[in-house]
């Protein structure tokens, strides 16, 4: 089978592309400002891991039914995916804050100290996802994934 009629891997880059694209505009209507740096960054709405394996489970649904060992396969990958943006990459951006206030604070309290934190020295905090954030990849994903299906049935990709 040629790579570029793998529906599933279609799908699913298509939902990571679009999710990542998406993150632009709703961080917009969300604050006020274009940056256009969400488009390659991680957090924020909506999740692309999560809108990629739902994404590829559901064509995979679609493709091998509901009871395919693929799909089953697919379904607790997505599961995973999910809980581990939501929980363990979240909570990791939540230390890091942490960290980074600790650290401006020591410096503020010690201000000749001759340890500089500069601000690329800096944790990434914005890690993981709110479940809101994975919820909306997911809801995504199923749209991604549908579209893609019946645009391979329509066309035999």
């Amino acid at each position: 089978m040629n790579i570029f009629h793998n529906i599933p891997l279609i799908a699913s880059l298509a939902a990571i592309i679009t999710a990542q694209g998406l993150k632009i505009p709703l961080g917009f209507i969300s604050d006020g400002t274009w940056n256009l740096s969400r488009a390659i960054g991680t957090g924020g709405m909506p999740s692309s891991h999560s809108a990629a394996v739902v994404s590829l489970a559901t064509v995979i649904g679609m493709n091998d039914g509901w009871s395919s060992s693929m799909f089953a396969i697919a379904a607790v990958v997505s599961a995973i995916t999910m809980y581990d943006a939501a929980g363990v990459r979240r909570h990791a951006g939540m230390h890091a804050s942490s960290i980074n206030r600790i650290a401006k604070s020591i410096k503020f309290l010690h201000p000749h100290s001759s340890t500089e934190i500069k601000q690329d020295d800096e944790l990434k905090e914005l890690l993981g996802h709110r479940p809101i954030e994975v919820f909306g990849g997911a809801v995504w994903g199923v749209v991604v994934g549908l579209v893609m299906y019946y645009l391979s049935t329509i066309s035999h990709f």
